[in-house]
């Protein structure tokens, strides 16, 4: 088991990150709390996403979009707001300086916003956070796992992770699929055309 991997370490608020990694949204609050949104495509990311957070001792509430996609909400908690100072530049999310990727972090991003590409396996990045966009990609070198910015021509914006070691790699950071997720798992899927 890679030093790195989701299950090296118990879970920890920390790890929520991850869905930061994607489309997910922090808000502060008066600099005492802070909320975690986010927008999945399917009603079982936002399932296991809450599972994932309660694992961290944060429950949150499953609920859609006004255009009826699936979500997940927090309460304001003075715990993540840690998250907030990280990765808030005013009301802008911005990567933290000195982040490195965990495996726990990378499982909730691939839970929230990964599946198969034409070419690898693909990490949705937040179109309006493009400035995190390399730096993201960045984070993977230091784990010893090269990885790509593909644009919408590529099935993103995301991050792609190609060759099979290194998606041997990344399924071994991230663990087993829970289930229902094997489809959209790397290694448990051909690589099929993104939609």
């Amino acid at each position: 088991m890679s030093f790195f991997s989701a299950e090296a370490s118990g879970p920890e608020i920390a790890d929520l990150c991850g869905v930061l990694c994607g489309q997910g949204q922090v808000t502060g609050f008066a600099r005492t709390a802070a909320r975690l949104t986010v927008e999945v495509d399917e009603g079982w990311r936002a399932r296991v996403l809450a599972a994932e957070f309660g694992r961290r001792g944060v429950s949150a509430e499953l609920g859609r979009t006004e255009d009826g996609r699936p979500s997940l909400r927090t309460a304001f908690r003075a715990d993540l707001i840690g998250l907030a100072n990280g990765w808030l530049s005013g009301s802008v999310k911005t990567l933290p300086g000195r982040f490195r990727l965990t495996g726990a972090a990378l499982r909730l991003w691939a839970l929230a916003a990964g599946r198969p590409g034409v070419h690898g396996y693909l990490l949705a990045v937040d179109e309006q956070a493009p400035d995190m966009h390399e730096p993201l990609t960045a984070a993977f070198r230091q784990l010893g796992l090269p990885a790509h910015l593909v644009g919408p021509k590529g099935g993103g914006p995301a991050v792609r992770i190609t060759g099979r070691r290194r998606l041997a790699t990344l399924a071994e950071l991230i663990g087993m699929p829970p289930p229902g997720a094997e489809p959209v798992w790397p290694g448990h899927a051909p690589a099929r055309q993104a939609v």
